[in-house]
């Protein structure tokens, strides 16, 4: 596929890559966010529901004051593996899931970065060590509100969020402008009562005006966690070694650099019982 012509010869080119930093920053983000927030916005709704298919009898409600009123829209139910050694997914994308060392850079999108690059924090990674990095992207299409994969406790102080300038998902971009490392991102700790301790990371991608995570210190499995606002999202979990043994063809898929289609709240995972 032929580049679009913000990124053609983009690394020969000082004008486009100023026009590529104007085109995502937080001005064209906010009016961006305007926009569909507006009644106006709502003549995308139809064309959305039509090519993808969407039923919209599963949702809590079918008409919408705007598009961000539809990306958000919640189901009226939430199904998850409620068996508590069942490990579920957060929430509806394409899953990847990578190991943890102390010199692990990974590569997501193209985009090259440490663990603690993306922590902002040089003592964390450490208690991941030999564990499993999981990658949930959540496509324009995907249902964008996510649940908590298991009963536990977070605490406020632990909470950490990260600003950042928000850039597009085009991969030849990529190669010029660090995303994750740039990019808005919120954390906690989750003490879990099966799965020992789990970081969860939500970070937003271009036109995503904020991340919504609600105030909760104690929660149950399966319960909202939060939810994006328009735009293409990632949601990274941090699972610690020995706690967890992944789908296997998920895993090998992972070593394929395939990624695989989940639901909200399939179980991809099992607790290991040491």
């Amino acid at each position: 596929m032929k580049p679009h012509f913000l990124y053609y010869n983009l690394h020969k080119s000082f004008w486009k890559r100023i026009f590529l930093r104007i085109c995502v920053s937080k001005m064209i983000t906010y009016l961006t966010g305007f926009y569909v927030k507006s009644f106006v916005s709502k003549i995308h709704i139809k064309k959305a529901v039509t090519r993808n298919n969407i039923d919209l009898n599963l949702f809590r409600k079918t008409t919408f004051s705007s598009y961000n009123d539809f990306f958000t829209r919640q189901y009226k139910n939430i199904t998850f593996c409620k068996e508590t050694s069942f490990f579920i997914s957060p929430g509806e994308g394409k899953i990847t899931i990578l190991p943890i060392n102390k010199d692990s850079i990974y590569s997501i999108k193209q985009v090259n970065y440490h663990l603690s690059d993306l922590l902002k924090n040089n003592t964390l990674p450490s208690l991941f060590m030999d564990g499993h990095f999981i990658i949930l992207r959540l496509r324009p299409i995907d249902y964008h509100r996510y649940i908590f994969i298991d009963e536990g406790i977070q605490k406020k102080e632990n909470f950490k969020k990260i600003k950042g300038k928000f850039h597009t998902v085009h991969p030849i971009a990529f190669k010029y402008f660090n995303v994750f490392c740039e990019n808005t991102r919120e954390y906690n700790i989750l003490e879990t009562k099966n799965f020992g301790t789990i970081i969860q990371i939500e970070i937003g991608a271009l036109l995503v005006g904020r991340i919504h995570n609600h105030p909760i210190t104690n929660f149950n499995k399966g319960q909202e966690k939060g939810f994006f606002s328009f735009g293409g999202s990632t949601i990274v979990l941090l699972v610690q070694k020995n706690k967890v043994i992944f789908d296997p063809i998920i895993m090998e898929n992972s070593r394929n650099k395939i990624e695989t289609k989940i639901n909200l709240g399939e179980k991809i995972g099992f607790k290991i019982n040491i």
